[in-house]
């Protein structure tokens, strides 16, 4: 049976059920919720970190930073500071918070240097874990790192020690987005080649940084070369810069030297528009979506697989009999403080077992008081007649 093309109005509603506009209602809740986003950023001191933040989001989150000497770096400790910010673009909020490491890589003796980074990271987890894991979970707050910017200093020979040790460290934690800093000191030719040897290091040392997803067979063939542009940029070369200066009656975000004006939103300057480009319009969400369905998950299965065998060991140690497997504690974190609230479980739960135990002894007690009893009867009188 055939429709009729003329049909009414009237007729097109009835066939017309409604959830055709389900894209526009997430799209309301979304925009109404707001939006939330964890960048971090490592690399040791001195290559930009701070003026590239400031240039990509467009705004001050330095204002109040001490700026130390030689020798107060040396001795300076990795440290993990964070910058909030709500960022307001069209109508969209978002709340930016900014993670950086000082003191990371400044010393003289860096062994270990990013533990205090990855116990963070892991800390961030296991606080989404419990939140997650509670009675209130409506207004959870995320302060997962979604991405972590690695600055590779551009004087030397690709990967230092340093860093292939930290991303090797953390690229099971975190998306790892290698940038080449201070591009501007460096000639195209050498970016080229700088940025060959560092993806080949990166290979041979099995270092897994973010990985682009591949395009739907779909798209429109512009956003598929965009896409090819981004995967072949990595490491980007950037350069940072809040000074506007003018270059040829237009006044642009730039480096002003003798030679001339590097420019920071020209492409063919450095690569700054796509990394800015892959953070905030086109893969913000899917490092969201690795973060939630890859690391996390990742985190979130071994703590399961911890608390299992905790109580595995520790019903077999008592040989508890309870049915419900919900009275342990999560494994603590390194570094985490324990509240005074689980403290007082720990101790209740002592206090039970220890009185699970008390009955098993009076037997026992009940049994050797008899034993010295019977030791204890007095002899036969015809013994002593006898004597």
């Amino acid at each position: 049976m055939y429709r009729s093309l003329s049909s009414s109005p009237s007729d097109q509603d009835k066939e017309y059920v409604g959830f055709a506009t389900l894209p526009n209602q997430v799209h309301r809740k979304s925009v109404k919720k707001g939006f939330d986003f964890t960048l971090m950023v490592a690399g040791e001191s001195g290559l930009g970190k701070s003026t590239l933040v400031n240039s990509l989001f467009l705004t001050d989150l330095y204002k109040d930073r001490k700026l130390l000497n030689a020798e107060e770096r040396i001795t300076q400790t990795v440290e993990i500071t964070k910058h909030t910010v709500d960022i307001e673009e069209k109508g969209v909020k978002l709340k930016l918070t900014i993670v950086d490491t000082p003191g990371f890589g400044d010393a003289v003796n860096n062994t270990e240097c990013w533990k205090s980074v990855a116990d963070y990271i892991d800390q961030q987890f296991e606080q989404y874990f419990r939140d997650e894991s509670g009675l209130n979970r409506k207004n959870i707050q995320d302060n997962r790192v979604h991405c972590c910017l690695y600055f590779i200093s551009p004087f030397g020979h690709g990967l230092r020690p340093l860093d292939v040790e930290f991303m090797r460290a953390l690229h099971e934690k975190v998306n790892i987005v290698p940038i080449l800093a201070k591009a501007d000191t460096l000639t195209p030719i050498e970016v080229k080649k700088k940025k060959f040897k560092i993806r080949e290091e990166i290979e041979q040392y099995g270092i897994k940084i973010y990985q682009f997803p591949d395009c739907d067979s779909d798209e429109d063939e512009e956003f598929k070369q965009q896409d090819l542009e981004l995967k072949e940029s990595i490491p980007f070369a950037v350069i940072g810069s809040n000074t506007v200066v003018e270059a040829k009656g237009k006044r642009v975000r730039g480096r002003l030297y003798p030679w001339g004006i590097v420019e920071v939103e020209n492409s063919t300057h450095c690569d700054f528009i796509k990394l800015r480009n892959m953070l905030v319009r086109t893969h913000m969400q899917d490092l969201k979506d690795v973060t939630r369905e890859t690391h996390y998950e990742n985190y979130r299965a071994q703590c399961i697989q911890s608390m299992t065998r905790m109580v595995v060991k520790e019903r077999n140690r008592n040989k508890l009999t309870r049915e419900s497997g919900t009275d342990f504690p999560i494994p603590m974190v390194p570094g985490v403080a324990e509240s005074e609230t689980e403290k007082l479980i720990r101790e209740k739960d002592e206090e039970v077992r220890h009185a699970d135990r008390a009955p098993d002894s009076v037997p026992d007690r009940e049994h050797e008081s008899h034993q010295s009893s019977e030791q204890q009867e007095p002899s036969d009188p015809r013994d002593d007649r006898e004597r």
